[in-house]
């Protein structure tokens, strides 16, 4: 009878234990949900942010692109002051830009798009998942058309963390280059999101005339040599302070111009020797 009690006695003890040990793990539980709930608040701001950006973008059309940035500014503006007024904190504005500043960009082994010997040079960082580089491209290509011999375009790699396709999709581009294709690629991949899946990856090669089957050897044998230049793409953005993609450069200096009329206005005062 007493070693009955005993065993009783003992897994009480062990019954209290798992009980306590439960009762804990909610706790921390519910300590982690209210210490992540500002998290949770700032994530759905965030989002609701990007959708009316999205909106913006879709619904401008034949709209003034300097007039739907301004607005997107706006709204991240409002988005910083929300985040940081849960914070306790001051909305902090980045350090101003010296526009004039004149950067040392090497094109080292990156793609050249133009003549080679342009004396106007558009440095563009770039991350094939981003809409911004999307919504922007074109009108880069309106103006490497506009200035066919005086302005030429080098793309460096940015590819974004939180855009999980940007570096394969930069891989991609880079492989491309070897059948003489890299602006075709980065078409494409800009034109749908940055999407490396197999099949849109056959269409590609598909539409661009590519043997699929050097593609994907390029892509994957040369592995480390596109991450290296990735990499050298990545520290040289540091270096001249790239804050987002994309990120623009005319003969080295930073531009806000975001669409034809004002890369002409300060092409023209390149050339003229006036900038």
């Amino acid at each position: 009878m007493e070693n009955k009690n005993s065993v009783v006695v003992v897994l009480l003890v062990v019954l209290i234990g798992i009980v306590a040990g439960v009762g804990l793990l909610i706790g921390i539980n519910n300590a982690v949900g209210v210490a992540l709930s500002p998290l949770y608040a700032k994530i759905a701001q965030i989002e609701s942010t990007q959708k009316s950006i999205e909106n913006k973008l879709n619904a401008q059309g034949s709209g003034n692109s300097s007039d739907s940035l301004a607005a997107i500014q706006r709204d991240l503006a409002q988005l910083s002051q929300r985040v940081n007024a849960g914070n306790g904190q001051q909305p902090q504005q980045p350090p101003s830009e010296d526009m004039n500043k004149v950067y040392a960009i090497d094109p080292g082994v990156s793609s050249i798009i133009g003549r080679k010997d342009a004396p106007v040079t558009i440095v563009e960082f770039s991350d094939f998942q981003c809409p911004f580089c999307a919504r922007f491209y074109p009108v880069v290509k309106d103006v490497l058309a506009a200035y066919p011999d005086q302005v030429r375009l080098i793309v460096k790699n940015f590819p974004l963390p939180f855009h999980p396709n940007a570096r394969p999709a930069a891989k991609l581009a880079m492989a491309a280059n070897e059948q003489g294709k890299f602006q075709g690629m980065m078409e494409a991949l800009l034109a749908n999101g940055g999407d490396v899946s197999d099949a849109k990856v056959k269409q590609y090669a598909k539409d661009l005339g590519l043997d699929y089957n050097k593609l994907m050897a390029d892509y994957k044998n040369k592995d480390a040599q596109w991450e290296k230049q990735i990499q050298d793409d990545t520290q040289l953005a540091t270096s001249v302070d790239v804050r987002g993609t994309p990120t623009f450069y005319l003969n080295g200096r930073k531009t806000n111009a975001r669409d034809i009329a004002s890369y002409k206005a300060e092409i023209d005062a390149i050339l003229a020797g006036k900038k």
